[in-house]
């Protein structure tokens, strides 16, 4: 490293050969556009379910442990498909705006 060029750019250049960069470039990282990569069972359009949206939200852990054993307990009671989505969708039908604190 006698004699460097910095802030030239032609430092990179003595190294790397622009034509075998592409090369690499094109054949590892970057698909060419005439071979599109195919579309997986879940990219496409019709695939995708249009009656319900995975969603994330964030509760208190004290919250979701009560959630949780809420549906352990409607579990023991025969309910085998009760899960958190379910048992929330089930409060939401019930719910009465009125009743909901203003502190919210």
């Amino acid at each position: 490293m006698a004699a460097r060029e910095e802030g030239s750019g032609l430092a990179g250049a003595r190294v790397l050969d622009g034509d075998e960069v592409e090369g690499v470039l094109s054949g590892s990282f970057y698909t060419p556009a005439s071979s599109p990569r195919p579309a997986k069972k879940s990219d496409r359009p019709e695939d995708k379910p249009l009656h319900y949206k995975v969603i994330c939200i964030s509760m208190y852990t004290n919250d979701l442990e009560r959630l949780d054993g809420m549906v352990e307990a409607l579990k023991k009671r025969g309910l085998t498909k009760a899960n958190r989505s379910a048992l929330i969708r089930a409060a939401l039908e019930q719910i009465d705006l009125d009743k909901v604190p203003k502190g919210m």
